[in-house]
């Protein structure tokens, strides 16, 4: 039987990566943490994957760190020092990722969702920030966890760790899809297909648009914004977009 905590699929252009420890609640053990990494890594570094899709089996989605583990105290063994280089992969990969949570996510693993670029929800996931009910703070994924939501709403989720649903994480904007658990698969191929038809490069640059700090005046941020822009159009892929639509044939890198 084998040791693996994760599943790891290639197929058509998207990378599947799968949470794949039931027993322990797909929490982010030690072995997760490096077997995400380097999944991420390699599909990152593929030019055939255009998308990384981030699914888990079992009921929960992940339950956050391995609490068994970091019962020693020392930041090595909670996992401190390598989490924030695994949500900062998801977070800065040029590859579009997309989570799933079919069920309970909790503390690290709403942490790694949230770091995700399109999260798809089942109407029965449930969330919950539960740092401050062990004597913790949520530190780490407050990096992520905080651009993505709506202040207030965040405010006060952080501090109750109470648990709440689909529904508010959606108003909340920690989610961005919530569908009937019979409809997931579907909802999260159609947002890999939207995806892929995306120009690879174009949607890097996108993303790093979309993360980067929006501070200073807009007058002195035109002149990156526009060589930017000129750099893209000139491009090979800029102009083999703009000769697809004017032919009216799919681009060289939408997936056959």
């Amino acid at each position: 039987m084998s040791d693996r905590v994760l599943q790891v699929e290639r197929r058509r252009g998207v990378a599947t990566l799968t949470l794949d420890s039931p027993a322990n609640r797909n929490a982010l053990s030690r072995a997760m943490r490096a077997e995400l990494r380097s999944a991420l890594t390699e599909a990152i570094a593929d030019d055939s994957v255009r998308v990384v899709v981030l699914d888990h089996t079992g009921r929960v989605f992940c339950s956050g760190m391995d609490l068994a583990e970091a019962a020693g105290g020392a930041a090595e063994d909670q996992g401190v020092n390598e989490f924030p280089a695994l949500l900062e992969m998801v977070w800065d990969s040029p590859k579009p990722v997309v989570g799933v949570v079919r069920g309970p996510a909790r503390a690290g693993g709403v942490g790694l969702l949230a770091a995700c670029d399109v999260v798809v929800a089942a109407e029965a996931a449930t969330f919950a920030f539960t740092e401050v009910r062990i004597g913790i703070a949520p530190a780490v994924i407050s990096a992520v966890v905080l651009p993505r939501m709506v202040p207030s709403v965040a405010h006060r989720l952080l501090l109750t760790g109470e648990v709440f649903e689909a529904p508010q994480a959606l108003a909340g904007g920690l989610v961005d899809l919530v569908v009937p658990a019979e409809d997931v698969d579907a909802c999260v191929a159609a947002q890999v297909e939207a995806l892929g038809k995306g120009a690879p490069l174009a949607l890097s640059e996108t993303k790093r648009l979309l993360r980067a700090a929006r501070t200073g005046p807009l007058a002195e941020r035109f002149p990156d914004l526009l060589d930017l822009s000129a750099r893209l159009f000139a491009s090979e892929e800029g102009q083999e977009g703009i000769a697809a639509f004017r032919e009216k044939r799919p681009a060289r890198w939408v997936p056959a």
